[in-house]
């Protein structure tokens, strides 16, 4: 057999320990696995990444809420007012419906002649 050259070793030598070490290091990889799947690490990797960004930029957006709350008071006493008479809109049109409705029965009444502003109510002796 013929001899090898002493670069050749040294470089078998490096290949071996590199893959003493990529074995090693793929074991691991695979204990580590099998505690915890790989669909569960990249979800809540991602689930703590995402939440710590929507945090940075909810705490961003208040700050700059707050700086421009304090630039428009009437502005804002406007938005807010707009938003409770939006979310109130139902009974308010309800109790407008009523005095529409209470309005033309005294007006038909009055037509009609059977109400007069001195006029005692019905069945009432006097």
């Amino acid at each position: 057999m013929t001899r090898l050259p002493d670069r050749f070793v040294e470089d078998r030598a490096l290949r071996d320990a590199a893959r003493a070490v990529l074995t090693e290091d793929i074991e691991q990889l695979r204990a580590s696995l099998s505690e915890q799947g790989i669909a569960s690490r990249v979800s809540s990797g991602v689930s703590a990444t995402i939440s710590e960004r929507v945090k940075a930029g909810a705490r961003d957006v208040w700050t700059e809420a707050r700086a421009q709350a304090g630039d428009n008071k009437g502005i804002l006493a406007a938005i807010i007012g707009a938003i409770i008479l939006w979310f109130a809109r139902g009974p308010i049109l309800e109790w407008i419906e009523e005095l529409v409705e209470e309005s033309s029965y005294d007006d038909e009444d009055v037509a009609a002649g059977t109400a007069t502003p001195d006029a005692a109510p019905e069945g009432d002796p006097e």
